[in-house]
């Protein structure tokens, strides 16, 4: 188990018992297999992202996408929820140094990490990295004080009004919301910062993953109230501000082309013209 630095340390006098296991840690590697739109998406998120932005990366292989798109920014600053393995070379690299942070200035802040043996090794005892409470880490009034926020997230289906279902498959519960809400918001107030919503515009089997309504049950993560940027293989779109027909054409160009046509129908279905 690595030795973090920040909010876990506890003085033994604190410990009245304590029982020995020993168990592999858990290996999740995010670097292998990505598809060729997923490796497309990555390139597409990164042209978002700015010198001396502060990084929040959710699960998956898009955020290990974009993290290799970056090796020619300068100044990044890292505070996320999560910590993988793709930071690792931009760390050491120098191209995160954490240096225009306006919070943990030259620390990476985090609050869990899945990753493999070598993000293991690299955390222990580096007190470069900052493992913190989640209630600090997830807190928008911190997160929005670091300049230029980049959140990227990623979700399950988005409707043509710009709702994201990030949780459920209709009322299959698939996963947990995570910090998203914390950090769409965070980012959004944040100077300068962009909050990302990144997705394959279709599921493996070939379902359009924008869709013009929501699965019956979905459970809706983020609003279209706080959307702004949305990414996909095809190009990206910033939904901030636009009314719903102009959302609706944002994301149809978005979709996939096998797609598009029953997009175009719903729309006008929907807005009448």
């Amino acid at each position: 188990m690595p030795r973090t630095h920040g909010d876990g340390f506890i003085h033994i006098s604190r410990i009245h018992a304590l029982v020995w296991h020993e168990t592999s840690l858990p290996i999740v590697d995010y670097s292998s297999g990505a598809s060729p739109a997923v490796e497309k998406i990555g390139r597409n998120v990164a042209s978002l992202v700015e010198d001396g932005a502060t990084l929040q990366l959710g699960i998956g292989t898009i955020p290990d996408q974009v993290l290799r798109n970056l090796t020619g920014h300068k100044d990044l600053g890292l505070h996320t929820e999560m910590l993988s393995d793709g930071v690792i070379p931009l760390l050491e690299s120098g191209v995160i140094n954490n240096s225009r942070k306006k919070l943990n200035q030259g620390k990476s802040v985090t609050a869990f990490m899945t990753g493999t043996q070598k993000l293991y090794d690299f955390v222990n005892d580096n007190p470069a990295i900052r493992v913190m409470d989640i209630s600090y880490v997830n807190d928008t009034s911190v997160i929005r004080q670091n300049p230029k926020v980049a959140a990227i997230n990623s979700a399950i289906e988005i409707d043509l009004t710009g709702q994201v279902c990030a949780d459920s498959i209709g009322t299959y519960q698939y996963s947990g919301i995570g910090g998203q809400m914390d950090f769409i918001r965070g980012a959004s107030l944040s100077v300068g910062g962009k909050p990302i919503i990144a997705l394959p515009s279709v599921t493996n089997k070939g379902i359009s993953r924008i869709t013009p309504f929501l699965k019956e049950g979905a459970g809706v993560v983020t609003t279209r109230g706080h959307m702004h940027w949305v990414v996909t293989e095809y190009g990206v779109a910033d939904l901030f501000g636009k009314s719903l027909k102009q959302r609706a054409k944002a994301l149809i160009g978005l979709a996939h082309p096998d797609h598009r046509e029953a997009l175009e129908k719903a729309y006008h279905t929907r807005f009448k013209g």
